[in-house]
Order: C-alpha cells, then sequence, then structure tokens
C-alpha cells in the first residue's frame, strides 16, 4: 500500500510549506491534513471554589504550559482577585515565561524557568523549599509531575483550572487517511469516541511520545512509527526514515 493521505492529530503550522510537514509532503508527494483530536475548556469559578483551591493561599505558581498561565488567569479575573506583586512564578521553560508578559510585567516579577523538562523546574524548585505552590492543570495531566513533588516534599496543591476534551470530528472521513498520528493519549481517545467502529486494517498508526505509543498499544492497535528515537528525535523524521525503509511509503 502506497501512502496518500495522512492526518495529523494536531492544528496546521502557522507556515505550512515551510514547516517539516511541508518538506515531507513535496517529498513524497502525500496529502497531509490537520485537524485537532483534542478541545481545552476552562472550568467554571464556581468549580474551583468547590475544589477549595484559594489563589491568595499560595506564594508560588508552576506553570508547565501556556494553557495553565491563560486559565489561571482567566479564573483570578472571574473571581476577582487581585493578583499580588510577591508571587512567584516557576516555569518549565523560557517560551511560558516569557509567555507571562501576555498578563504581567515581566521584569517587575520573581520568574524562574526550566530548561523543558519537568525534572529541570524541580531542580529549581527545590532551591525555594519554603513557598507553597499551586499547580494549575488539566483534568488529564502527568502524574509523574504530582509524584516528583511529593518526592521532594515539596509544599503543593494541584487544581484543575481547565479540561481536556475530544474534539468533534463527525466532518472528518477517518477511514480515508492511510495514516493516522498521534501526540498524546487523549487524542487516542478522541479517535475511539468520534468512531467506535473504528478498525485500523491496513492504517499506518504513528504515536510521539512513549506515553502516547502505550495508549495506541493499549487500545488495541499496532503501533507502526513511534517517535523520538535516538535517529528520529521529531515525527516528521520518523516518518521520513520509515517511507525510506519501506521504499517511497510502499509496504514490503
Amino acid at each position: 500500500m502506497k501512502v496518500k493521505n495522512i492526518l495529523v492529530s494536531q492544528p496546521q503550522p502557522a507556515d505550512l510549506e515551510k514547516s517539516p510537514y511541508g518538506a515531507l509532503s513535496r517529498k513524497f508527494g502525500i496529502n497531509i491534513d490537520f485537524q485537532k483530536f483534542i478541545k481545552i475548556e476552562g472550568v467554571e469559578a464556581k468549580e474551583l471554589r468547590q475544589s477549595r483551591i484559594n489563589i491568595l493561599d499560595y506564594t508560588a505558581i508552576i506553570f508547565t504550559s501556556r494553557n495553565a498561565v491563560d486559565h489561571f488567569f482567566r479564573l483570578a479575573k472571574d473571581l476577582r482577585v487581585e493578583i499580588p506583586n510577591s508571587l512567584k512564578y516557576f516555569c518549565i521553560s523560557e517560551s511560558t515565561a516569557f509567555y507571562l508578559q501576555k498578563y504581567v510585567q515581566y521584569r517587575k516579577r520573581k520568574i524562574f524557568h526550566g530548561k523543558q523538562s519537568f525534572d529541570d523546574l524541580v531542580e529549581i524548585i527545590r532551591k525555594h523549599k519554603d513557598e507553597r505552590y499551586l499547580l494549575p492543570c488539566s483534568d488529564i495531566h502527568k502524574v509523574s509531575m504530582t509524584k516528583v513533588l511529593d518526592k521532594h516534599n515539596i509544599h503543593f496543591d494541584k487544581g484543575i483550572f481547565y479540561k481536556t476534551l475530544a474534539s468533534d470530528l463527525s466532518h472528518i472521513e477517518i477511514e480515508n487517511y492511510d495514516m493516522l498520528i498521534f501526540f498524546s493519549p487523549t487524542g487516542v481517545k478522541s479517535l475511539f469516541k468520534n468512531f467506535p467502529k473504528f478498525q485500523q486494517n491496513s492504517t499506518l498508526i504513528a504515536a510521539f511520545g512513549p506515553t502516547t505509543s502505550k495508549a495506541v498499544i493499549e487500545a488495541g492497535l499496532t503501533l507502526d512509527i513511534g517517535a523520538p528515537t535516538k535517529t528520529a528525535p521529531s515525527m516528521t523524521m520518523a516518518i521520513e526514515q520509515y517511507f525510506q525503509k519501506t521504499k517511497d511509503g510502499k509496504k514490503k
């Protein structure tokens, strides 16, 4: 089977032609479509109150994504909470830290950031053990984050500020695609919520990250392409290597 159509379960890149997906499409003469399989929905102020999370009880906030930043400040506004200048922010990456400029005067706040991984960030947090931390997150999040905070005896509370839900994919003709690419376990769940009778048959399945790969296998699907690997740190590189190995997409 020659791969002709690929569906990526993410939003389309801002400049598709200059993206790795654009290069992949041109090199192998394939059509690549993009569709978000999941959507983010913020919880209401009432829900946060019911969880007994009071923003002003904390001296530091841990941000692991832009979604967490957006929904933290949205709920603070809805609850009419005036954020004190003394509040400290610990961000998973420099880009997330810079994103705070949307809501606070960056240079006047105490902002710390890791390199990209949560483990990097925890090393910084450990140097500020006297703080009381709030971790705004989704209802679906990595349990490993809270485990590592517990391991290092960090005083923190987890707050559900937004939810990760399956998108409506009823307009998609899933059988028209020769390959589906997933980036999260929730994306895999969304596939079966939208298409409960989905059968893989000859459809190739690609997954990025160990938890996504595990979700694919646990769903009873065959994982054909996994990333990252030593030779393919990105999803597009893994797909290109697969095509080259199978003679430009023709399965042996």
